[in-house]
């Protein structure tokens, strides 16, 4: 289960319940994306079905006696109380058998107002639910139906019959067997690190004469090197860096249609020592980066679906490794539910339980209306508090840290 939270200023629409609204649009939207309301189930070699049986997704309505200065001018993750803005309903997080979709609207003390969605990545990626959440934005604001329409067309990304694995996928073989990960047994603290132009130009002077990579290609190397460094692994410890692909963005025959929004991640991995990792130049991890993402070739979907039939669904494998996901360019502070535009929207917390090394890339606007990345994630205590210092003796960057404060909230209903 992920979860993502966008948070609104109070506006000249204080006339309108945001509860109501919302509850209100997501029923509409609902009706199309049907799929959603329903349950999945398991079959036979561990096949995942979805039940269309309208059973419904959980909305949940609080108030909370906080304001939005409280939270910060231009909120950043991790503020304070952030789980508290999604209520954790028992029972409900469960893959099989529970809600896909999960939503809380909470009202602020200075009339602005937060909601948050936790979706489960089985049925859609981040892709997808924005889908979901531009249908319901638009219906907020007062469409009869959203300008794309939903696509539930699952077969496209079917295996091949018969099935044939073309590729190695390393995502799903655990290569160390027995190895130890003692960082995942820790307790775990969340952080975010802000990177603008400066010190991408830093990074990018580290970068071997002639290459060309993306900015998030180039923070993805640092940040991993960085993370082996600061976890103090033994130099023979195997790591493994997960890099997340989406199908929209290849040539499929037939292609992807137009408002699909099904779960289309694949997750090549790039393999090498916590030595070879942190002994060689950026250029080094940057080329196994590269090289992880060029295996995304016209038939790496398919031979994941083939894997998933003939080896039962196979679970990843999260034992030291480390995934960024870039959500920056998706647009969910862009949406508008009928109260502007968000002043934050990102995810809830860095990693989640089946990915404890799993975090995330998203947008930022400071006070000055500077744009930003921020990278989140977790470490255990000790590490986090070393890659502190390596970051800010590269380049005294800044760290977003969130005051404390007493937060009291008011559940009015759950559904």
């Amino acid at each position: 289960m992920l979860c993502e939270e966008d948070i609104f200023l109070p506006s000249q629409s204080l006339r309108k319940d945001p509860v109501r609204v919302m509850r209100e649009a997501i029923a509409k939207a609902l009706v199309l994306y049907y799929p959603m309301a329903g349950r999945l189930r398991e079959g036979p070699n561990r096949k995942l079905t979805v039940e269309c049986n309208g059973e419904g997704v959980l909305f949940t309505e609080a108030d909370a006696q906080v304001t939005l200065q409280q939270l910060g001018v231009a909120p950043h993750h991790p503020y304070p109380h952030i789980d508290e803005f999604l209520f954790h309903v028992p029972g409900s997080s469960e893959i099989l058998n529970s809600p896909l979709l999960t939503f809380q609207v909470t009202r602020l003390k200075c009339g602005g107002f937060t909601f948050a969605i936790k979706f489960n990545h089985n049925m859609s990626d981040a892709l997808g639910i924005f889908q979901f959440c531009s249908a319901v934005s638009e219906i907020a604001c007062g469409a009869d139906a959203p300008s794309i329409l939903p696509v539930w067309e699952r077969h496209v990304l079917d295996s091949i019959d018969p099935p044939k694995v073309t590729h190695q996928h390393l995502e799903y073989v655990d290569t160390a067997p027995g190895v130890v990960d003692h960082s995942s047994h820790e307790k775990l603290v969340d952080s975010s690190f802000l990177f603008g132009p400066k010190e991408l130009s830093t990074l990018r002077s580290l970068v071997p004469p002639g290459k060309q990579y993306t900015s998030l290609d180039i923070l993805t190397a640092y940040l991993w090197k960085c993370r082996t460094i600061a976890l103090q692994l033994p130099p023979s410890q195997e790591v493994r860096l997960m890099c997340t692909l989406n199908a929209r963005h290849k040539h499929f025959n037939p292609p992807l249609p137009r408002g699909y929004y099904g779960n289309a991640i694949v997750c090549p991995v790039a393999l090498t020592t916590a030595s070879n990792l942190t002994r060689n130049p950026l250029g080094y991890a940057l080329e196994l980066v590269k090289k992880a993402k060029a295996q995304f070739s016209g038939d790496y979907f398919s031979s994941v679906a083939s894997l998933m039939v003939t080896k039962g669904r196979p679970g990843y494998v999260t034992a030291r490794t480390f995934e960024l996901t870039g959500v920056t360019h998706i647009g969910f502070l862009e949406l508008d539910y009928g109260w502007g535009v968000a002043a934050y929207g990102g995810p809830v917390d860095a990693g989640y339980q089946e990915c404890p090394g799993c975090g995330y890339f998203f947008p930022f606007t400071n006070k000055k209306g500077e744009k930003r990345i921020i990278a989140t994630f977790s470490l255990p205590a000790i590490a986090m508090e070393r890659l502190s210092r390596e970051l800010n003796t590269m380049f005294d960057i800044d760290q977003p840290s969130a005051g404390h404060l007493g937060l009291e909230m008011s559940i009015k209903s759950s559904l």
